[in-house]
């Protein structure tokens, strides 16, 4: 379930380190008083705390929110640690992530949008 990343407005991962300890209140408060977003979306956001073998997410149903928990038994999660935002990722960066790739592919192929033909 947690590697599938379909049916999401959109992804944002709260780049940085985040105090798990935070339950679904301490990480709405998060996403709504540092990154100045809005927790009540069809959107996930995911959060990673030192130890990078362990994730969370919180998700709004309309009804009440999802906490999602995962920790891997080998192996770590590629996670951006230079800045402290949120960023919205694609459901592919969110796939690489949960492979424990990094988001950012140097090889991938990039979609373009060509203004003319050559």
């Amino acid at each position: 379930m947690f590697n599938d990343a379909t049916g999401f407005d959109q992804i944002y991962i709260a780049c940085g380190y985040t105090d798990l300890r935070c339950g679904i209140d301490g990480l709405a408060a998060i996403v709504q008083n540092e990154f100045k977003l809005n927790p009540f979306q069809n959107t996930l956001f995911l959060f990673c705390g030192r130890k990078t073998n362990r994730i969370k997410a919180i998700l709004w149903e309309g009804d009440g929110f999802v906490l999602l928990y995962k920790r891997l038994e080998s192996g770590r999660f590629q996670w951006p640690r230079s800045e402290k935002e949120a960023r919205c990722i694609t459901s592919k960066q969110f796939r690489w992530l949960t492979e424990g790739l990094s988001i950012d592919q140097p090889k991938a192929v990039k979609k373009s949008f060509p203004k003319h033909i050559l």
